[in-house]
Formats: structure tokens, C-alpha cells, sequence
């Protein structure tokens, strides 16, 4: 028996993971800004994600053309075949979650989609076989009575179009979270081809779908530059909603592709524990930054319920931090040792 002489795998630095956490909340958290002041200006959700999505895929060419990435992306007609699943949950997902962000306060937007832990946790148990703890039962429980909070205790109105927006949103999230795991095969594992083959694909199944949702004639009224009812509506020295929405495009599409890359990095870099409380920190910071650009207003039972949701996530992600590592200190008996028995003679080198 040979052991292995490859150096264990060097801890990332202090430095490094506080840099890939900030990059990720700040990437994160500028993209729900922006993605909200569009989706306020617009009558054309879908257009605006439709950009969003051929940006993203021109800046993962031009990262590929100047050998950023370590993998070459590719174009191959069986792998496109075999994201099928992948590609259609994520234009439903994205679609859903641009509704939900339109119908609702950016403040709220946390809570709306607040089932995907337990959606997640479901979705587990049913396609994978993956039978959770009890105190993942009671993660999941709190999780969801905080959402429930925030529906019912909320003394702010609310869109009950955004709060269904939000559900389906949760729901197709944790189905495509699985759905990735066993797709991630069809690109040998590569995040990267993955994330390029679901933007790209995306893109060309979202484009007649735009027609389809009857956005047509709000496409052609935003880029003739006629204006919309927000826009009468809004302050004369308003920006233009054509302008808004090719810098928003921009802005967004170019976050896009860098959450693409945060995503990754917060999963490699960091533990899910850290991964965890950044998405928190986003959680809140997004609350307030509700209340700073759009005047959002917090109630009590808002307050109350995004922080039940947020509790709720971070205990689940402790709960399965301990149950891993309980499972790393359990060491197996190596089956050659049970067949040899104690007094078997050992192999020499």
C-alpha cells in the first residue's frame, strides 16, 4: 500500500477570504439594486433579462478569448442536449425572480423568496433520497414561519401577485439546485462550461419567449423612446426609461456574470458557514438599502420576519456544518483490514 505523497491542500488566507466575501455581498447586493431600479422603470421584465443574460454571455466570451478561464469554452450539441433540464428551471427561476423583484420592495424581496431552504430540503428528500436530521426539520420550520410572519404580520401592503411570484421563484430555485448537481457530469464537472452553456442557452430559448409574453409592443415603445405610463408619471427631471434600462442592461448584465464568478469563489474559498452569514449580511443589507434608494418602510413584523428567516438559514447551516464534520471524525476500518482479519500478515512495501 502506497501512500500518498501530494501535499494536503493549503487553507486560503484571512485576507483572501475576506476579500471573496465582500466581493460577493458587494456584487450581490448591487445587482438587487439595479435589477429593482430597472424593473420600476419598465414594462418589460423578461427584454430586460433577456439582456442581462446576452451580456453575461458576451463577457464570458471576451473572458475566454484572453485565456481568463482554465477550461476552453465550447459549443457541442450534445452537451446542449443534455442541459435541457438545467436551461428551462433557469429561465422559469430567473423570469419568476424578476417578477418577484418588480411586484415587491426590494426590503421584502428576502422574505418573498424565503421557502427556498425548505423547498431545498423537500426537494432533497424526494430526488435524491437525502433524509434530513430533525433539527434540519426545525430549521426548515422556522425558516418557513418567518416567511409566514412577514406575509401576515407585515402592516405593509403587499402585492399578493409578488408574494406568488416569490413561491414559484423559491421553488424552482431548490428544483434547479439539485438538477445542477447531476447535470454538472454533462460538462465534467466545470462550473465555469456550466455557467456559460446556462447563460448562453437561456438567452436563445428567452428570446421568442418575450414575444410570446406579449412585450413586444413595450419593447418597441422603449426603443422608439416613447414614454411609458411610469414615466409620466414620475418627476420631469427624471432619467429616461430607454436610458435607465440600457444602463440597468448594462450594469446588470456585466453583475451577472461577475456573481457567476463570486458564486464560485464563496463555495470554493470559503466554508458553508461563512458562505452562509455573507448571505445574511446581503440579506439585511439589501432591507436597508430598501429603505435608502427606493423608501422602502420597515414595520415590525417585516423587521421580525427577516430576521426569523435569516435565523432560521444560519442555523440550518450550522446544523449540517456540525453533522459534516461529525462524519469526517467517524474514521471507516478499511475493508482489506475486516477480510485479513487481526492476525493476517501485513503486506510489505
Amino acid at each position: 500500500m502506497v501512500a500518498s505523497n501530494a501535499p494536503p491542500e493549503k487553507p486560503a488566507s484571512e485576507a483572501l477570504v475576506a476579500g471573496v466575501v465582500l466581493f460577493y455581498i458587494v456584487a450581490a447586493l448591487s445587482m438587487i439594486v439595479a435589477n429593482k431600479w430597472v424593473l420600476d422603470a419598465t414594462e418589460a421584465p423578461l427584454f430586460f433579462l433577456l439582456m442581462q443574460l446576452v451580456i453575461a454571455v458576451i463577457l464570458f466570451g471576451v473572458s475566454d478569448l484572453f485565456g481568463l478561464f482554465s477550461t476552453r469554452l465550447t459549443l457541442d450539441l450534445k452537451i446542449c442536449k443534455g442541459l435541457v433540464s438545467v436551461v428551462a428551471l433557469n429561465v422559469i427561476g430567473l423570469a419568476f425572480s424578476n417578477y418577484t423583484l418588480k411586484y415587491v420592495d426590494a426590503s421584502f424581496y428576502q422574505v418573498a423568496r424565503g421557502l427556498v431552504l425548505p423547498f431545498t430540503v423537500g426537494t432533497s428528500f424526494v430526488m435524491l433520497g437525502t433524509r434530513p436530521s430533525t433539527r434540519s426539520y426545525l430549521s426548515c420550520a422556522i425558516v418557513t414561519a418567518g416567511f409566514f410572519c412577514g406575509v401576515f404580520l407585515d402592516s405593509v401592503p403587499l402585492s399578493a401577485m409578488g408574494i406568488g411570484f416569490g413561491v414559484i421563484s423559491s421553488a424552482i430555485t431548490a428544483l434547479a439546485s439539485v438538477v445542477i448537481k447531476q447535470s454538472l457530469a454533462v460538462v465534467d464537472g466545470s462550473t465555469i462550461l456550466l455557467s456559460w452553456y446556462a447563460n448562453l442557452l437561456s438567452a436563445i430559448v428567452l428570446a421568442p419567449i418575450v414575444l410570446l409574453a406579449g412585450e413586444g409592443p413595450a419593447v418597441l415603445a422603449l426603443l422608439s423612446g416613447s414614454p411609458s405610463a411610469k414615466t409620466i408619471a414620475a418627476a420631469v427631471d427624471a432619467p429616461s426609461e430607454l436610458k435607465t434600462f440600457l444602463w440597468g442592461s448594462l450594469i446588470t448584465g456585466a453583475l451577472g456574470f461577475l456573481m457567476s464568478i463570486a458564486n464560485l469563489l464563496s463555495i470554493k474559498v470559503t466554508s458553508p458557514i461563512t458562505h452562509m452569514i455573507s448571505s445574511a449580511v446581503r440579506g439585511v443589507a439589501s432591507s436597508f438599502l430598501g429603505v435608502w434608494f427606493f423608501h422602502d418602510v420597515i414595520s415590525g413584523g417585516r423587521a421580525a420576519s427577516i430576521t426569523v428567516v435569516l435565523g432560521g438559514s444560519i442555523y440550518y447551516t450550522w446544523v449540517k456544518h456540525q453533522e459534516t464534520e461529525a462524519a469526517r471524525a467517524y474514521e471507516r476500518v478499511p475493508m482489506d483490514d475486516l477480510e485479513q482479519g487481526p492476525d493476517a500478515p501485513k503486506e510489505t512495501e
